[in-house]
């Protein structure tokens, strides 16, 4: 119907909260140069275990995140993205916290709250209970808390660096870190999908896109700019 209207393509993509964050405005940015008018791109932030909701749904035509294989059964199709590691960072000038990382002060963003995100598992794994957690909005927030040491923080290797060289954050090893983390593309399959869906997805594959996930600080110009789309799923 939008073709049949002159309308451009329209891309939907939803993220967990750290691409959301770090990658995807410049992903987007990008993309949408080498698009043109053909697409209009909007993006959404979810809970890791809510995506597969919004694709299989329709109501986002790419999932950047958690693997969503369903082992062929079904209409999504999940791939290996960009891979990286999932470490643990304090401040530069602060000991190692004394006692087991289930006693230390662990500071997250909201995906540390998410049963199915890579820090909740590793909390979870860890044995840290609530009381020693706090949740800020947002990961820049986390990391800042961190390097002013009220805690310690999760993070991803690759997006930390520039902090840990520049000695505000130092990486701590813990029992269950540094451990692998890997990025997925989702998106329903072949046939299934729109042109835009399917132009992003070979974008996802290009050095200029890899380039992007590997270091995602350049930003955007004000003009571009387009703040996410939070999306919240209400269940009973």
């Amino acid at each position: 119907m939008r073709a049949a209207r002159g309308a451009p393509d329209e891309l939907r993509v939803v993220a967990t909260s750290t691409l959301a964050e770090f990658v995807l405005p410049s992903l987007m940015e990008a993309f949408a140069c080498r698009a043109g008018p053909r697409a209009e791109t909007s993006f959404g932030v979810a809970a890791d275990g809510g995506i597969r909701v919004l694709v299989e749904n329709r109501l986002a035509d790419v999932a950047l995140g958690p693997c969503l294989d369903d082992d062929g059964r079904g209409e999504l199709v999940s791939e290996p993205l960009f891979r990286t590691r999932l470490v643990v960072v304090t401040s530069a000038g602060s000991p190692r916290p004394p006692g087991p990382p289930s006693r230390w002060s662990w500071l997250v963003d909201a995906s540390g709250t998410d049963p199915d995100a890579d820090s909740g598992r590793l909390l979870r794994r860890l044995g840290v209970a609530e009381g020693h957690v706090r949740v800020f909005p947002n990961q820049t927030a986390t990391l800042a808390a961190a390097a002013e040491g009220a805690g310690v923080a999760p993070a991803l290797a690759h997006l930390v660096s520039p902090r840990v060289r520049r000695d505000e954050l130092r990486l701590l090893e813990t029992p269950a870190t540094p451990s692998d983390a890997t990025w997925h593309v989702t998106a329903p399959r072949p046939g299934l999908r729109s042109p835009a869906a399917d132009a992003f997805l070979h974008f996802l594959h290009t050095p200029a896109a890899a380039r992007i996930m590997r270091a995602p600080g350049a930003g955007v110009p004000p003009s571009r700019f387009r703040p996410p789309v939070h999306i919240t799923l209400w269940g009973a």
